[in-house]
Order: C-alpha cells, then sequence, then structure tokens
C-alpha cells in the first residue's frame, strides 16, 4: 500500500520502461462477467515500482487495453510531479509533533541513522513532518526500485486518448494517511524504519512475485510490516476496498467497459476486490 504513496512524491520520467513480455508467467488479470456471462470489465494488480528494465505486458493485456474502453485508477495525475510535490508539502507540516527521533522507537534509531546517511540530510530535517510524512519520506529514501517505472504509470500512458477515472485522488489518497490517529502515525513511521533493513530484498521479491503472476506469494509479502498492523491494514487497505467496490459496481452498471488497475494488495484475498464483487453478484475469474 506504501507505494501508491510513493508515486505521489516523485517526478515523472520523460519516457515508459519496454514492459512488452510475450512469454509467460505474467502479472495477475481478472475478467469480471455479469450473472448472463457477458464480460463488464477487467481487474488488473499494479505494482507501483520496477526496476529498470522490467517486462511484464502480456499479449492478453495489450487486448485488453484495446478492448477496454476506460481505465479505473485510484490516481490518475502521476505526471504532474509539482504539483503532487507541493500537496505533499502542504498536508506534511500542518501539525507539530517534535523532534523526529522521540517518535522512534529507542530500538529502531540505529537503522534511522543510516536512512539518514543514505538520504544525505540532517535529522532535523523530517522534525517539522508529520509522522505519516516522515514514513513516507522515509520508504521512499529505503526504495530501490523506481516510481517511474510503475506499472500505472505505462497503463496511463496507453490510455492518454481515453477516459480516466480516478477512484480517490492525490488528496484524498493523502488524506487516508494525514487522518491517522497519532498512535498509528507513530506506528506506521516505526514499521517504515523496521521494514528498511531488508527493503532492497523485499523489493526484488514483491517485484518477483508480480511480475510471475504469483498471488499467493504476494499475499505472504504484503501481509508483512506495516499491514500486519491490524489498525493499519484496516485503514489502508479493507476500508478503501469496500468503498472501491461500491464505486466499481457504480462503474459496471454503464455501458462502458472499464480496465480496473490498482495496487496488487487490493485484488488479494477474502476482502479483495475480486471477492467483495463476487459478494455483489459478479463473477470474476483470473485470465493469466
Amino acid at each position: 500500500m506504501l507505494g501508491l504513496a510513493l508515486a505521489l512524491l516523485l517526478a515523472a520520467c520523460d519516457s515508459t520502461p519496454d514492459a512488452a513480455k510475450p512469454d509467460g508467467p505474467h502479472p495477475a488479470l481478472w475478467e469480471i462477467t455479469d450473472s448472463a456471462g457477458a464480460v463488464e470489465g477487467w481487474l488488473f494488480g499494479t505494482i507501483h515500482a520496477l526496476p529498470d528494465g522490467a517486462k511484464w505486458q502480456s499479449p492478453r493485456l495489450t487486448e485488453t487495453l484495446g478492448d477496454a474502453d476506460m481505465l479505473v485508477v485510484e490516481v490518475a495525475d502521476l505526471d504532474n510531479g509539482e504539483d503532487l510535490s507541493n500537496l505533499f508539502q502542504q498536508m506534511a507540516f500542518d501539525r507539530r509533533e517534535g523532534p523526529v527521533i522521540e517518535r522512534i522507537d529507542p530500538a529502531l534509531r540505529g537503522e534511522f541513522e543510516e536512512l539518514l546517511v543514505k538520504a544525505k540530510v540532517r535529522r532535523s530535517y523530517f522534525d517539522p513532518m508529520e509522522s505519516w510524512a516522515a514514513a513516507l519520506a522515509l520508504a521512499q529514501v529505503a526504495q530501490t526500485n523506481k516510481a517511474e517505472n510503475g506499472a500505472d504509470r505505462v497503463l496511463l500512458a496507453a490510455f492518454d486518448q481515453r477516459e480516466v477515472v480516478e477512484l480517490e485522488g492525490a488528496r484524498a489518497q493523502l488524506a487516508i494517511f494525514d487522518t491517522l490517529p497519532q498512535t498509528e502515525q507513530r506506528d506506521l513511521l516505526n514499521a517504515v524504519i523496521e521494514e528498511a533493513r531488508e527493503y532492497g530484498d523485499k523489493g526484488d521479491t514483491l517485484a518477483n512475485a508480480w511480475l510471475g503472476g504469483d498471488t499467493d506469494r504476494l499475499i505472504e509479502l504484503t501481509r508483512r510490516g506495516i499491514l500486519a498492523d491490524p489498525e493499519l491494514a484496516q485503514v489502508l487497505l479493507y476500508d478503501r476496498n469496500r468503498a472501491w467496490a461500491a464505486q466499481i459496481e457504480n462503474l459496471l452498471s454503464a455501458s462502458e467497459r472499464p480496465l480496473i488497475a490498482v495496487g496488487a494488495g487490493h485484488l488479494l484475498g477474502e476482502r479483495g476486490l475480486p471477492a467483495l464483487l463476487e459478494s455483489r453478484g459478479y463473477t470474476v475469474s483470473r485470465l493469466e
């Protein structure tokens, strides 16, 4: 989930990677049909940061991109890096919480100091930030893969002449973090720092699981760390899934057929979007 917000902090690249991958395995893609078996749309789980040269776009996905009438994403305006950065700045500093070091578990302060060295900033750089914002900024420091290579950017480019619908938008997405209780913001901050020690390996492992369409492995990986905290998982994942399912049902009732492309973690398990849509009467079948 954190990768969703990290994409807001990075300016777009001028080009997109070569995403074509004719031979499998491929990232997971689902088809949504109604009670009569008519295709109403598709679900595709994205990943928001990938290494240079990652290839993932299958012939079936390419066909789906041509058949879909619209693209549905979490945030559409990822190319406007300056506006997104300004929005983050507006929301990240409106409450003062004291020195960031006092918000960090003493057992994790060594990892925090290592991130400061990597970021090439003084400790005081993070002091004015709310805890959620410091968490996102530190996660960006720890990230090894690149948001400009993210699958969502490639899909947005493919729909540059067609309708794109946002499920949240940048302000609403950041507001989810900004309105977390202070205790949960600090839990988020500490979870990010704790994960930083294995972020490189985890990022590669997550990317490989996504590239191979290994949803069982993705469930295992995405339910660790930040989302292992029940309160954070509820707010950052499950509540949003329920809200999105209602919006998606409304979109599916129209004549246009959407490709719904959201973070892969939102499509997994009993409370993922495929399961929620099936509970609303649709059939959701995995195509690859």
